[in-house]
């Protein structure tokens, strides 16, 4: 079962022309991200940055935009892994919003597919996902869509 939390786009999220800026879709990836750790793993991120000394920063990002976010919209992102490797994790996001009808299927608007390697902070240096983490990840499975 994929993580699935809600975000909204705002006013500061949207362009001249009344679309989510594309960087901010990057950040809405990371926002996810964090409430991942959060809700599924049940360890706050900032926790494991400062406690662990570990980080987890993106080194491969594959976005298709599907259908436009303005701003008012209230997305589902969906997420998770699609691969765990020695120290890197891909995760695999699926964003969508409500359909113009209350009965409607939800519009899908982001896909996107993000790998993230643990790292000794301090160094930067590659370091293997401590089990723990491994046993939660894999746990999670990626989006259908």
């Amino acid at each position: 079962m994929p993580f699935t939390c809600q975000l909204k786009v705002r006013f500061g999220d949207v362009d001249h022309a009344g679309v989510a800026y594309y960087p901010t879709i990057v950040d809405y990836f990371h926002l996810a991200f964090e409430e991942f750790w959060e809700g599924w793993v049940g360890v706050p991120y900032p926790t494991v940055v400062d406690s662990e000394k570990l980080g987890f920063p993106t080194v491969h990002l594959e976005v298709d935009f599907v259908a436009p976010l303005t701003y008012g919209d209230r997305l589902i992102v969906q997420m998770g892994v699609q691969k765990v490797g020695t120290s890197s994790v891909t995760f695999r996001y699926l964003f969508t919003k409500p359909g113009p009808a209350a009965a409607s299927a939800p519009i899908p608007c982001v896909r996107g597919t993000l790998t993230v390697v643990a790292v000794d902070l301090p160094t930067f240096a590659p370091k293997p996902v401590p089990p723990k983490y491994r046993a939660k990840f894999e746990g999670c499975s990626p989006p259908v869509g």
